[in-house]
């Protein structure tokens, strides 16, 4: 047997807080180390490319990304909100069963984006700029974004507190684009030598992810999971759980890829180029966000089975407050350093991108801001509400940046992020104040 009994001690405040802090622990750690090296293949790719060449790069992979976001379900999210209570109770059978759903769930989803890659390629190549030198790399590193999906593996590492591997694990991506990049720099400086990098990084990680969650033997209970359609009975809002969170996933996409390619649609290659370098340094704020989300997500779903609803108010705007102070701490150093660290970096074409680095960076440490609340909400069951949240900043972005572009051009598109999130923030800050206020 392969169960590891949670303790059936209460989940306190003090005891999810040390949790948190050593799942982040590791998440830090790991991201620190991509971080680095992330500016290390990004100078490399836009020195060897230049701005035009570093935007097609961008576009292609920045699509790809996109496609794989739309046809894939937050399985890791699954995981954690229904293993809690079969991994307390020591219920290998309901577990394995619900690996095995959330496994064919991610089969599924590959399966579907590669066909839609698949067909967009063969429709639409032209129209995205995509000459036949460039179509055959395109497809495949489209299909292999697709095809390496691995939130189920990544969910069991998050469900049995295996952080470190799990760091381990993600730092594959960075080291092997970093080794990638720098060999294609020397070697073969194109577009599709970049894009062989990127791909094989991708299926690095993956094999490294179900690496990791085959260490504690979990992968054997996917195996022998059965009788996968009486996970409906068992989870009644399975389904409305995994719907909402992929069309929160999507709607996510909205302040990441979708920007960038509505930018190279109208703007072109170069102004997408320095868009999406600044938009890469910005998005390390995203990414500090999702770190805390992720770190959070499994202790705030056993805690808030546990704890009244003022309590969970009172820690979740503290921590709104904390997140809110190191925001603005990143946007300080943003502001003073982030000129010189572009032109450090990609080179002195580059420096035009500083107007959109700041305003996309202070998008960043609004969504920083909020991430408490939305992984309340979420682990509360309320993803549909998150969502409905998430359709109306999406709604903020496109109309400020459809007035925004025409004068200020990419810059207009980060003004569109901004109020994207901004937007989002009060009506997530609000609704969680209106959720969870005391009993009458």
């Amino acid at each position: 047997m392969f169960s590891a009994r949670l303790p059936t001690t209460s989940f306190g405040p003090g005891r999810a807080g040390r949790a948190v802090a050593r799942n982040l622990g590791w998440l830090f750690a790991s991201r620190g180390v991509q971080a680095v090296l992330s500016l290390f293949y990004l100078g490399f790719i836009a020195r060897a490319l230049g701005v035009t060449g570093f935007g097609r790069f961008a576009l292609i992979t920045g699509a790809s990304s996109a496609l794989a976001t739309l046809v894939a379900f937050q399985s890791w999210q699954i995981i954690v909100q229904y293993g809690v209570a079969p991994l307390r109770a020591g219920n290998d059978e309901a577990l394995g069963r619900l690996y095995k759903g959330a496994a064919l769930l991610d089969l599924f989803s590959a399966i579907v984006g590669a066909g839609v890659a698949i067909i967009l390629l063969e429709l639409f190549s032209e129209e995205f700029g995509i000459g036949p030198t460039l179509k055959r790399a395109t497809l495949i590193f489209a299909v292999v974004q697709v095809v390496t999906i691995r939130s189920t593996p990544l969910g069991i590492l998050r469900l049995r507190d295996r952080f470190s591997l799990a760091a381990l694990a993600d730092s594959t991506t960075a080291i092997t684009r970093f080794v990638g990049a720098g060999v294609v720099m020397i070697v073969h400086p194109t577009v599709q030598g970049f894009m062989v990098a990127w791909g094989l990084a991708e299926v690095l990680a993956a094999a490294a992810y179900w690496y990791a969650a085959s260490r504690g033997g979990d992968l054997k209970l996917l195996w022998r999971g059965r009788n996968v359609r009486q996970l409906l009975r068992e989870h009644p809002g399975i389904v409305g759980f995994a719907l909402s969170t992929n069309a929160n996933s999507t709607l996510a996409l909205s302040s990441k890829q979708v920007p960038l390619l509505a930018v190279g649609a109208v703007l072109g290659t170069t102004a997408a180029g320095a868009f999406r370098l600044a938009a890469q340094l910005a998005h390390a704020l995203a990414k500090l966000s999702q770190l805390v989300a992720r770190a959070a997500f499994p202790e705030v779903v056993r805690a808030v089975r546990h704890a009244r609803p003022e309590a969970v108010r009172h820690i979740l705007f503290r921590a709104v407050g904390a997140s809110a102070l190191a925001g603005l701490a990143i946007l300080a150093i943003v502001v003073a350093l982030g000129k010189p660290v572009l032109g450090l970096i990609a080179g002195p074409e580059f420096i035009r991108a500083y107007p959109i680095l700041v305003v996309m960076a202070a998008a960043g440490c609004v969504e920083l801001a909020i991430v408490a609340a939305e992984t309340v909400m979420t682990a509360r069951g309320q993803a549909g509400s998150v969502f409905a949240v998430r359709c109306m900043g999406l709604v903020a972005l496109a109309a400020v940046a459809a007035v925004m572009m025409g004068s200020f051009g990419a810059t207009g598109m980060a003004m569109g992020v901004l109020a994207g999130s901004l937007s989002a923030a009060a009506l997530l800050l609000a609704l969680s104040w209106w959720r969870l206020r005391p009993a009458d």
